[in-house]
């Protein structure tokens, strides 16, 4: 039986709108992007395998919300917002409906032309749409991903979201079809942080960690810094960004 077989029927028999179901399921199975109670917000939700999922996962104290521009069945459970994923007043009427979110899920594609290098670079274009959304949805520590096929434009696709978030992975599901180009970039943690790694700074030590080390705030965010203590104010370069507090050291 070939995957296309395999993941069609399971999604037939076991009530799923779309075999790509069982993409998010593996995708969470590897990186844990839903959680019991999380916000989910879907971009190009249509037909709703991926909402299906989504609110399995987040359970009945989550919030799952979809997003297309074609109508979607409804879902018991779940919202549904109906425009388009490229048009700002859309993605400005999900940001206000949801404030924040735990995650932020795309399955987009591009109406496929059969010529390689175009459907490549829509799906990037639409991999950054995606991205750009979540980063006016997500909550600090936050999760995305996105689909896209791979190209010359995957790498710096990677790199931007690289930069907001703790780390990505790029993963192909068992759902995905041998012969497809599709990948996944699976982000963890969103970072909300006014500095990133490297950056180097002037910090007044303001109080003692639980490990003895100096804290400070920039902007009202956490930076232990080693061998300090309240009272001083010490140059340090930036050495490890986490969504929530940081550490650095001192530059000698």
């Amino acid at each position: 039986m070939t995957g296309k077989d395999e993941y069609y029927n399971r999604a037939k028999q076991e009530g799923y709108r779309s075999r790509a179901a069982y993409k998010l399921k593996q995708l969470d199975e590897e990186t844990g992007l839903i959680s019991e109670g999380d916000t989910v917000v879907d971009l190009g939700a249509a037909p709703g395998g991926w909402l299906q999922v989504a609110t399995e996962l987040a359970g009945e104290s989550g919030t799952v919300v979809g997003v297309d521009l074609q109508r979607i069945d409804p879902i018991d459970g779940v919202e549904t917002v109906r425009g388009d994923m490229t048009d700002e007043e859309t993605r400005n009427r999900i940001i206000d409906r949801v404030g924040e979110a735990d995650a932020v899920v795309s399955d987009m594609a591009p109406n496929m032309t059969g010529e390689y290098s175009l459907d490549h670079a829509r799906s990037v274009y639409l991999a950054r749409t995606a991205f750009e959304t979540s980063l006016d949805l997500l909550a600090p520590g936050g999760d995305f991903v996105a689909k896209v096929f791979e190209g010359p434009d995957t790498n710096d696709l990677r790199a931007d979201i690289d930069e907001e978030f703790e780390y990505v992975r790029t993963i192909h599901p068992r759902a995905s079809r041998d012969s497809s180009s599709e990948l996944y970039m699976v982000a963890k943690g969103r970072l909300t942080a006014p500095v990133r790694e490297g950056d180097r700074i002037e910090i007044e030590i303001e109080d003692v960690g639980r490990e003895g080390d100096g804290i400070g705030k920039v902007e009202g965010y956490t930076l232990f810094v080693s061998d300090t203590e309240p009272g001083d104010t010490v140059e340090v370069e930036v050495t490890d960004v986490k969504p929530r507090f940081g550490f650095a050291v001192q530059v000698e």
